[in-house]
């Protein structure tokens, strides 16, 4: 069973950074399409960003101030978050298509709370 382990929320002022990590247990890492989700309170959990072979992809509102990358050789995966603002206030999690052609493997999340 493939765990996911989300680290790097906190609380952080408007126009702050913080970055996330998103470590797995699993043996094949390099091969997963890994993404960033977020559920704001009251919200639907919405889609961030993914990172996969053929390239990695981003929902419009965090385009130029988010940025995922994975380190394969320590079975992680990272989203840079610059430029914060209060209304992405939210649990961040980390989820992995294994496979599989939906996210199915999801971390517990992680609180990140901007302060305006």
């Amino acid at each position: 069973q493939v765990q996911l382990v989300e680290s790097g929320g906190g609380l952080v002022q408007a126009g702050g950074s913080l970055r996330l990590s998103c470590a797995t247990s699993g043996r094949t890492f390099s091969s997963y399409t890994m993404g960033w989700f977020r559920q704001a309170p009251g919200k639907e959990r919405e889609f961030v960003a993914s990172i996969s072979w053929n390239g990695a992809y981003y929902t419009d509102s965090v385009k130029g101030r988010f940025t995922i990358s994975r380190d394969n050789a320590k079975n992680t995966v990272y989203l840079q978050m610059n430029s914060l603002k209060p209304e992405e206030t939210a649990v961040y999690y980390c989820a992995a298509k294994i496979s599989s052609s939906s996210y199915n493997v999801w971390g517990q999340g992680t609180q990140v709370t901007v302060s305006s």
